[in-house]
C-alpha cells in the first residue's frame, strides 16, 4: 500500500471532475508530497497517467480497491514542480 501526504476525495465526481479537482489540490502541495486521488470514475485510470504527462507531475501509483459500492480507484502523484 502507498503512503500518501494528503488525500483528495473525488467519489461520486465523473470524468473530468477528479482531474480538475486534482489540478487545485496539487498547487497546495509542496514540491516532492504525494498526493492520494480517491475516485470511482473508472476513467481516472487513463486520465490520470494523461494529465501527469501534460502538467509534468509524477504519476507514482495506482490501486484498486473493492467496495460495497464497487471499485475504488486510488491514485498516488508526486508534485514535482
Amino acid at each position: 500500500m502507498m503512503q500518501a501526504d494528503v488525500t483528495l476525495d473525488t467519489l461520486g465526481y465523473f470524468c473530468p471532475m477528479p482531474i480538475i479537482l486534482t489540478s487545485k489540490k496539487i498547487k497546495e502541495l509542496a514540491i516532492g508530497q504525494v498526493l492520494e486521488v480517491v475516485s470511482d470514475d473508472e476513467g481516472i485510470k487513463k486520465d490520470m497517467p494523461a494529465w501527469c504527462d501534460t502538467t509534468g507531475h509524477q504519476m507514482v501509483g495506482m490501486e484498486e480497491e473493492r467496495a460495497t459500492s464497487g471499485l475504488i480507484y486510488k491514485a498516488f502523484v508526486k508534485k514535482t514542480k
